[in-house]
């Protein structure tokens, strides 16, 4: 891998991670066309850290109180079990007791689902990647979908009454669209339309939910990863995360812009015509 195919890979990452047009999607259709001889597990994984960088940098206020409002419902499931066992007569605490403790509950809720269609899907997505056929499919599934979106009414769900249901059904989305051309910020936007959520709040709850999504991913990889960490150079791993993050962190705040005006048609003819070229491709390509 060179310098100039790390940059490339980094835009495309930083690009559609965070727009609605699939970022597995259009890596592995990139790596195919230009003949990108990387197929390193690796490196794509560094990709997404990238983004994740992006993702702390935005929201890094709402990132803060999450973690700390986690480590405070740990230590007060602690104080309650301890006070149980103990046969004190002390009150127990009330867990859920603010917003950003509801957000963080239900932020749970939505990975629990995604982690287990992650593990149960891994090999098909892997799979489903070296062809450009399933892609394209995947990415002509995100066109109707995005397209739906623009038509469906303004809700007004924040996470003070985001219900459970709701939350488990957006997680059942996200791991569905770890299937490449399937967009996991449309996807999760979409579900969480669908459910009556606000427009700017779901543009919060899908990046924010998108962390442990992509921490979790990197967990699975790593298996993978000891055999070809080497295969590719130090710099490019570098330059793809610098790359992948600042590019996402401008997307980002252009999605939270897009997402108001309902703008998402014109992604949705973006990846009816790139799934469209992805499908042809394959077969002009199988039948050589």
């Amino acid at each position: 891998m060179t310098i100039i195919e790390a940059i490339i890979l980094g835009i495309i990452q930083g690009l559609a991670e965070f727009l609605p047009i699939s970022s597995s999607g259009h890596l592995a259709i990139a790596k195919f066309f230009f003949g990108f001889e990387n197929n390193s597990i690796s490196f794509d994984v560094f990709l997404h850290l990238g983004t994740l960088i992006a993702v702390f940098a935005v929201f890094y206020k709402d990132v803060i109180e999450l973690i700390k409002e986690f480590f405070g419902i740990c230590a007060d499931i602690i104080f309650n079990f301890v006070t149980l066992i103990g046969g004190k007569k002390k009150p127990f605490r009330k867990i859920i007791r603010t917003a950003y403790r509801r957000f963080v509950v239900l932020v749970i809720v939505s990975t629990i689902p995604t982690a287990i269609l992650g593990v149960l899907m891994k090999d098909l997505v892997e799979e489903s990647g070296a062809t450009l056929l399933i892609p394209g499919i995947c990415l002509l599934v995100t066109a109707v979908m995005l397209f739906v979106s623009d038509l469906l009414k303004d809700g007004n769900k924040t996470e003070k009454n985001t219900s459970w249901a709701n939350a488990l059904f957006i997680g059942v989305c996200q791991g569905i669209a770890t299937m490449p051309g399937i967009s996991r910020s449309g996807t999760t936007i979409t579900a969480g339309l669908v459910c009556g959520l606000k427009r700017d709040f779901v543009v919060k709850y899908s990046f924010l939910m998108s962390i442990p999504a992509i921490l979790g991913a990197v967990v699975l990889e790593i298996p993978d990863m000891k055999d070809d960490l080497t295969s590719t150079p130090a710099m490019c791993y570098v330059v793809g995360v610098i790359v992948s993050a600042i590019v996402g962190y401008v997307c980002i705040k252009a999605m939270l812009v897009i997402v108001k005006k309902k703008k998402f048609k014109y992604f949705s003819y973006y990846c009816a015509a790139v799934g469209l070229a992805a499908i042809i491709g394959h077969f002009v390509i199988s039948n050589k």
